[in-house]
């Protein structure tokens, strides 16, 4: 069993910048894909940005913008948002998935955290 814990959302103008944290607990964080989805509102919740150990993938629309990057001693992952826009504006959740792989879809994650807000004002 994992449990995912984010902080770090807030309030920001377009352009600013933003780090999200989550924090895992159990003893294996390492074999653990990690991702960020996003959900605003009245949408789908959506995939932001993934890790495993080795590589890293996003979105199209954050790429060059997102930066995803884990902590393996502190069972932290974190994504720093830098040129942030209005349509970031989202309530965002940290999931994890037991195995290795570029996994995007809501469906492959078990855990997932209670979500942290990001409200991007233009």
């Amino acid at each position: 069993q994992v449990q995912v814990v984010e902080s770090g959302g807030g309030l920001v103008q377009a352009g600013g910048s933003l780090r999200l944290s989550c924090a895992a607990s159990g003893r294996t964080f390492s074999s653990y894909t990690m991702s960020w989805f996003r959900q605003a509102p009245g949408k789908e919740r959506e995939f932001v940005a993934g890790t495993t150990l080795s590589r890293t993938y996003y979105a199209d629309s954050v790429k060059g913008r997102f930066t995803i990057s884990r902590d393996n001693a502190k069972n932290t992952v974190y994504l720093q948002m830098n040129s942030l826009k209005s349509e970031d504006t989202a309530d965002y959740y940290c999931a994890a998935r037991f195995g290795l792989g570029l996994y995007q879809d809501v469906k492959n994650y078990d855990y997932w955290g209670q979500g942290t807000q990001v409200t991007v004002s233009s």
